[in-house]
Order: structure tokens, then C-alpha cells, then sequence
């Protein structure tokens, strides 16, 4: 998809039917068993984005992960390629594409993943999502959704635009019992990046939760936003950012929209896996080839050795769930030091705020007292029935 989400805006206030409330309520409880476990064990992978089909309906230009032709992978291929991932104890399964809705049994797919206890996520370009979809999508327990959106009307770079998709919008706001994410976008083959700041307001205006990615190049690696697109993008911040948005995770965001590196660790290939149609672990989209090791082959060990090695594609990498994947892995191994981070940079931007009650919680319970925390971490454990 070539998009780096690096700024959150929390979804306004809505009435929701009380079963969308239950669903919510339930994923949340899930999120922060994954989380737990995220922060439990260092040996299991965190996000694994997997291929379900390489076709795609459409063909932006700037977009290197699709083609007009491949095939669907076999359905039982997919459901063994999901019980590997389940039996690493992989705690989030997103389908990309191409375009993942292409596939005939996307929705077995899904069953399958919450079948092994894993957030079901996909990333689609929206095109397919009529009411019986989304319902379909319901069934099947989809926990998010994002859909990219390039402009407000089509153009020869992206036909992702708000004219063509905004009735799939108000479907998926009248009809989804999944969260949607929508991400706007800037970079340099976006014609009008004022855009972006449409789509995030109207993103916002349905109920959703709203991003905004950089365009990169064929390696994942930045380009630099320029002063008007600059300018679009802190309109897109000034819309609110909630205190654990990615955007607030070291310099990254200062660093990306800016072309400065970034000093950090690249855990892919351990807590980040990315498996391409042919069932092969990848890096990530950008650096496939890397270690190019089967799925069904790929073990423990390999998951420790890959996230420990040093990636020198790191310092301008742009490929955001990594990222997202190695702020856990900081809040595991210092905890202390990244919350106190995040809470400075959201006080930058408003030096009135402050922290709320839940985060006061969590830190005087884990991250002041090393008693206490073992004291509480051992509740959260039994709470989430996860084995000592």
C-alpha cells in the first residue's frame, strides 16, 4: 500500500446500538490481553500481516504490492498458513493485498484467525463494501477495518477518493460492528494535499478513528513532506490526538514528515512477520526477500534471531506497524522511561493537560514499585489466564 499512519485521531463520541457497545467493551478486553501477553513474552510475534491474494482491482501509482493476474491462494492453504501463525501464538492477523476482500473466503479466513484466539484485522481499498458485506464481515468477527483514501475525486494517480467511497463510508457508520480506521494521505504524487485534511474531517464526522500516512518509495523508506503538505498535516493533528496515538512514539513522527532518521530497533521478522502469497516470512512489504524462510518451516528460534538482528533500512524506515510493534517491545523493557515520553510530547502540544485517571493508575499499580508491580502484574496474569 506504500503508507506510514503516523498521527491518531480517537473517533467522536456516537451513540451506538448496545450490541456494538458489547462487541466494544469485548475487543477492548481482548486488546489488553494481547498487550499483557505483548509485555509477558518476547518470543512470540505481535503482528503478522499475511497475503490472502496479490490481485488487485485497482492500480495506484504509487503502490508496488499488487498485480492484475494472480490467482486466490487455496483456501486450505490459508487456514494452514493461520494455524501456524496461531501455534506461534501470534497475537493480531491483518490480511492485505492486493486487495484481501478478492478472496472468495475472506470470511472463513477471519473465523479462522479469532478461531485462534488473534485480533482479525484487514486492510482494504473499500471498493467491495456494500450492506451485505459489512454484515458478513460481522459474522465473521472482523475486529478493524482500515481503508486508505487518497483525495476527494479520482484522479490517474489513485482512484481511492472520497466521491467514489463515501457511501461505503456511510454503510460501514450505519452497519459495522467492527472499528474503521481511515487513512488520508500526503506525499509527493498526491496532487492536493488538502485532501487529506478533508478526508480526515469527514472520517471523524462518521465516527471513525482517523490517520494520516506519508507516501514512500520502493524500499519503504521516506520522502519528506514539503511546507504545503506540512502545513496539511498539523491541520490533521490540531483535529485531537489520543495520548497512546503511534504518532507520540519517540521522534518518529517529528523525524518522518521532516526526512530525518530515527534511532531504533527494527524487531520485523520476529514480532513482526510478513507473509507473502507464496507462504514465505518476509521483513515487512517493502523488504521481502528477507529471510524469505517458509512459514510452515519458521520456529522459535528464528523469531529471536531475526528480531534481535540490526536491519540497516532502519534509521528511514516508514513502515508503521513495525513500528507500532517495537513500542510495545520499549513499554516492555522500559516502561517507565517510554510513558514518561509519551506524556511529555502530548504535553508539548498542550501544556494544560493532564494524564488521566486510568494512566495514573496503571502507572502507580506497574511502574513506580518493583512489589507492587509484581503484586498486580501477577493478578493481570491470572485475570487474562495467562500461565506464569
Amino acid at each position: 500500500m506504500g503508507l506510514l499512519p503516523i498521527a491518531e485521531a480517537p473517533a467522536p463520541d456516537v451513540v451506538l446500538y448496545p450490541m456494538r457497545v458489547l462487541l466494544k467493551i469485548q475487543r477492548r478486553w481482548r486488546e489488553a490481553r494481547m498487550f499483557a501477553h505483548a509485555m509477558k513474552s518476547k518470543n512470540h510475534p505481535i503482528v503478522a500481516q499475511i497475503i490472502p491474494i496479490r490481485r488487485c482491482n485497482l492500480a495506484c501509482t504509487y503502490c508496488n504490492e499488487f498485480d492484475k493476474h494472480s490467482p486466490p491462494v487455496p483456501t486450505e492453504e490459508m487456514l494452514r498458513r493461520i494455524d501456524k501463525l496461531g501455534d506461534l501464538r501470534t497475537s493480531i492477523i491483518t490480511f492485505s493485498g492486493g486487495e484481501p476482500t478478492l478472496h472468495p473466503d475472506l470470511d472463513l479466513l477471519i473465523r479462522r484467525v479469532r478461531d485462534r484466539d488473534a485480533i482479525a484485522t484487514i486492510i482494504t481499498n473499500g471498493y467491495y463494501l456494500v450492506p451485505d458485506r459489512i454484515k458478513r464481515l460481522n459474522a465473521a468477527g472482523l475486529d478493524y477495518l482500515q481503508i486508505s483514501i487518497d483525495n476527494v475525486l479520482p484522479d490517474d494517480v489513485s482512484k481511492k477518493s472520497l466521491k467514489v467511497l463515501d457511501q461505503k463510508l456511510k454503510w460501514l457508520s450505519e452497519y459495522a460492528e467492527f472499528d474503521v480506521t481511515i487513512n488520508s494521505v500526503l506525499g509527493s504524487e498526491i496532487r492536493q494535499p488538502e485532501d487529506a485534511f478533508e478526508v480526515a474531517r469527514r472520517a471523524r464526522d462518521l465516527g471513525f478513528h482517523s490517520t494520516v500516512g506519508i507516501l514512500h518509495d520502493g524500499d519503504g523508506q521516506l520522502k519528506p513532506l514539503n511546507s504545503n503538505q506540512m502545513t496539511v498535516y498539523e491541520r490533521i493533528f490540531g483535529l485531537g490526538s489520543g495520548l497512546f496515538s503511534f504518532a507520540h512514539l519517540d521522534a518518529f513522527q517529528r523525524n518522518t514528515v521532516r526526512g530525518l532518521p530515527n534511532p531504533w530497533h527494527c524487531p520485523a521478522g520476529g514480532r513482526f512477520l510478513y507473509i507473502c502469497e507464496e507462504g514465505l516470512v518476509h521483513y515487512c512489504s517493502q523488504q521481502r526477500g528477507y529471510p524469505a524462510i517458509p512459514l510452515a518451516n519458521y520456529t522459535k528460534e528464528d523469531i529471536i534471531r531475526e528480531a534481535a538482528k540490526p536491519k540497516g533500512c532502519a534509521p528511514f524506515c516508514t513502515i508503521s506497524c513495525v513500528h507500532q510493534t517495537a513500542m510495545l517491545d520499549d513499554f516492555r523493557t522500559r516502561p517507565r522511561e517510554t510513558l514518561a515520553g509519551i506524556i511529555a510530547r502530548r504535553k508539548e502540544r498542550d501544556p494544560a493537560w493532564q494524564p488521566p485517571a486510568s494512566v495514573r493508575a496503571l502507572d502507580y499499580m506497574f511502574l513506580r514499585d518493583s512489589h507492587l508491580r509484581e503484586f498486580f502484574g501477577a493478578i493481570a496474569l491470572k485475570l487474562f489466564r495467562l500461565s506464569n
